[in-house]
């Protein structure tokens, strides 16, 4: 007897990221580069939107919406399989360690669709 099983897809992951330079540890050019560190790492999900803070406000800031499909997997160069969830988290608190930040905040989300 043959048995079927059904796989049941998961979710999608809907994820919040922020970075800032508000205590100004960072030089333009450092937080011009790291900026495009973080860029660059949230590109392995399917961005939905990215925000910058105002060219004159006197806090810099960025945030991403970044959609991740959970089952999805990568291979890192040292031949490592990962998800890409697990790859971003780790990615990103290696950023925050070589510019010297606090954090970087990463907030899941439960989308709900409202219908008229």
């Amino acid at each position: 007897m043959t048995t079927i099983q059904e796989r049941v897809a998961a979710k999608p992951v809907t994820v919040y990221i922020s970075i800032g330079n508000s205590d100004d540890k960072l030089t333009q050019a450092e937080w011009a580069e790291y900026y495009r560190k973080v860029n660059l790492a949230v590109r392995t999900g399917h961005v939905h939107g990215q925000w910058v803070s105002e060219p004159a406000s006197a806090w810099q800031n960025a945030c991403w919406c970044v959609e991740f499909d959970p089952d999805t997997r990568l291979v890192t160069s040292d031949g490592h399989e990962h998800s890409r969830v697990e790859w971003l988290r780790r990615r990103l608190t290696e950023l925050a360690r070589e510019y010297r930040q606090d954090s970087i905040a990463w907030a899941e989300a439960r989308t709900e669709f409202l219908t008229p």
